[in-house]
């Protein structure tokens, strides 16, 4: 049999049978239109196949996740605007349900659990809804501009497990809503701080080869990196900038949801040895444009092309600022162009947050420290990466014990480069146990550059490991502020979920960890946090769940085994006590 993955997007209409009683020549008449209409060319231009349809419904494929959802909200707000002509009791409204999973290819029909979920998706919508199963959610957040909300695990007819489902707010076009699904309605604008405040927008790839996307968004990361490092500035970080890569965005949306007075953006074009970087600055709230230029050079000056291109923004948004601040807080993290390419690389493949990304991403950095013995940041990012998979419960005593050699050696050799100084301390701490080290290196760290989120989240788990939980959250809160749509914007609110059971504040611990779990459903650490904080509410059922989850994705999780890198021993025995009450095995 022929399987393929797919997403599939089930739909019928709502209250057919009442329908079709009260006027059935009627009723059928205005279903045919609003096909012929609407529904039909809708699927057509999201590149989607009818396999089959039904009286009041019809099964639909596609081979994106995105495309079905941008379809299904196009849809539903096409029928909204029709039924405006007509009483509530004579509308037709669909309702949709979309899932992302394998099926089976039977001549011109499909079949499968992919198909199963989804129709039992769309039997739990609302009429003129769309529901959505966790698989699909993870495909589309951030790149369909339109909020969701966190129905929970969901116990669906004839499919053994419960499945953990979203309900799209069809009706609310918000990109920062995706990012606030607990708060139950849309985010307000954020205020602007009292000082130039901007975000980098990925640049878009023009080299026609899918290949290099790596290069364009590795060249976008530095550039934040390097206006960040500049005091005067409040810079929104790089995962926040990307939730808005692929879409054709309003400037001055982008703005309002960020909070920032200017947004650049621009293109690569790399082709052979050369390559051509434009870039144009403009001010959101009237999107006028304050500069555009254009650089061009060979590979070899790459760096050079970034540090002009920083420079020349600067002096663009504060023409009072010196250039030459620019020049003394810039760092190239290698001269050895093929090292820096293969960082890049790895640094793509690392936010898929898969086991096999990872190594893949360890495989890279490895390569590119053997060409390059001297470059740190590849050190202490390496080191990181071996982090993360001592939390997942991945990594050998030998991975942790090269982990933290690695961290040692960045911190060694790099003095002045706040992001690697961060990574390496965090490293430090996490696989040496090295608190002391660690915990002045980050104080570096946030001096050299007190607008990084990535740094300010490293200080805040290391302060938690150091039960500094006053301290801890206002690094923690002011990274979310930095990047308030991050899609890892799991690891603060983790962060904060640790540092209010610290605390002693079990209920906000609590709302802060299952925010972290909603937001990275396969991190084992957020999972953690919400089975402790609910063990210390009275939730048990709650809790139970929370252990279901982490044994999921972690078969082998116990409390003996458990990664823990908390420095007092009270602690942690109070969370070991709390995931040995939810079920984890000893």
């Amino acid at each position: 049999m022929e399987r393929r993955l797919a997403a599939v997007l089930a739909a019928d209409v709502a209250g057919y049978s009442r329908l079709m009683g009260a006027d059935e020549e009627g009723t059928l008449a205005q279903l045919k239109a609003c096909r012929k209409a609407l529904v039909d060319p809708k699927i057509a231009e999201h590149r989607g196949r009818i396999v089959k349809t039904t009286g009041d419904g019809m099964l639909v494929e596609f081979a994106s996740a995105v495309d079905a959802a941008r379809c299904a909200v196009e849809v539903q707000r096409g029928m909204a605007e029709q039924n405006t002509d007509y009483s509530h009791d004579h509308r037709i409204e669909f309702r949709i349900g979309i899932h992302v999973g394998d099926i089976i290819i039977d001549e011109n029909d499909i079949f499968g659990d992919g198909v199963n979920i989804a129709a039992r998706l769309e039997g739990i919508a609302d009429p003129g809804g769309v529901c959505i199963s966790d698989d699909a959610y993870r495909q589309i957040r951030g790149k369909v501009d339109v909020a969701f909300d966190d129905i929970g695990p969901q116990a669906l007819k004839n499919i053994t497990q419960p499945m953990p489902a979203w309900r799209m707010r069809v009706g609310e076009l918000s990109a920062r809503a995706i990012a606030k699904q607990s708060s139950g309605g849309p985010a307000p604008p954020l205020a602007l701080p009292d000082k130039p405040s901007i975000a980098v927008l990925p640049f878009q790839n023009m080299s026609g080869d899918p290949e290099q996307e790596y290069f364009a968004d590795g060249i976008v990361e530095d550039i934040i990196t390097a206006l960040s490092r500049v005091k005067w500035f409040f810079v929104i970080a790089r995962n926040s900038s990307f939730t808005y890569k692929g879409r054709h965005v309003d400037i001055r949306q982008v703005g309002r949801e960020l909070g920032v007075r200017y947004v650049l953006e621009g293109s690569i074009r790399k082709s052979g040895n050369r390559v051509r970087i434009t870039g144009q600055l403009i001010e959101a709230a009237t999107g006028n444009h304050v500069w555009a230029d254009k650089f061009e050079g060979s590979l070899e000056d790459v760096f050079e092309l970034q540090d002009r291109i920083t420079e020349t923004v600067v002096a663009a948004i504060e023409p009072s600022l010196q250039v030459a601040e620019i020049r003394r807080s810039s760092f190239k993290p290698t001269d050895n162009l093929d090292a820096y390419d293969l960082y890049l690389r790895a640094l793509s493949a690392h936010y898929a947050h898969t086991r096999e990304s990872l190594d893949e991403a360890l495989r890279l950095l490895n390569k590119a420290i053997t060409l390059d013995p001297d470059y740190a940041f590849a050190k202490a990012f390496g080191a990181y990466l071996y982090c993360l998979r001592h939390g997942q419960s991945w990594a050998t005593e030998e991975e942790i014990d090269r982990g933290g050699r690695l961290a040692q050696e960045a911190l060694l050799s790099s003095r002045d480069e706040p992001t690697t100084i961060a990574f390496a301390a965090h490293a430090l701490a996490w696989l040496a146990r090295d608190y002391n080290t660690a915990l002045a290196a980050m104080d570096r760290a946030i001096h050299l550059n007190p607008n990084s989120a990535h740094i300010l989240t490293r200080s805040g788990w290391l302060r938690v490991w150091v039960s500094d939980a006053d301290r801890a959250i206002p690094d923690l809160l002011r990274a979310i502020r930095l990047s308030p749509v991050d899609p890892e914007i799991g690891y603060p609110l983790g962060g904060l979920a640790y540092a209010y059971l610290l605390k002693d504040e079990a209920e906000k611990a609590l709302e802060y960890a299952r925010r972290s779990a909603r937001e990275m459903p396969r991190w084992v650490l957020g999972w953690c946090a919400v089975a402790v904080a609910s063990i210390r509410t009275g939730r048990l059922n709650e809790a139970q769940e929370a252990a279901r989850h982490i044994l999921l994705i972690s078969p082998t999780f116990s409390i003996a085994n458990r990664p823990s890198v908390i420095r007092d021993q009270h602690v942690t025995e109070m969370i070991s006590d709390g995931l040995r009450k939810a079920g984890i095995p000893e």
